[in-house]
């Protein structure tokens, strides 16, 4: 849908919040079919961005990544 949109979850290289709001406003212009809104409709279209914006800041600060290779892992055990 959104090809424009590259991968943020990068647990060597966290996204910036600016990375992150870049795909929140391309998510929204993809959706609306504007890639600028009229003045009617910006109140609507710059919180549509906010909420996704915060939606994704929450998402990749709450996804939990394997620490260690499963390899690792099980020839510590031994």
């Amino acid at each position: 849908m959104c090809r424009s949109i590259k991968k943020l979850r990068n647990p060597q290289e966290p996204a910036t919040s600016e990375e992150i709001q870049a795909a929140a406003l391309q998510f929204v212009r993809k959706i609306s079919g504007f890639s600028k809104p009229s003045t009617v409709n910006r109140q609507v279209f710059d919180a549509a961005v906010q909420e996704i914006t915060d939606s994704a800041e929450r998402l990749l600060e709450g996804l939990v990544t394997r620490g260690a290779p499963a390899a690792s892992s099980r020839s510590s055990q031994t």
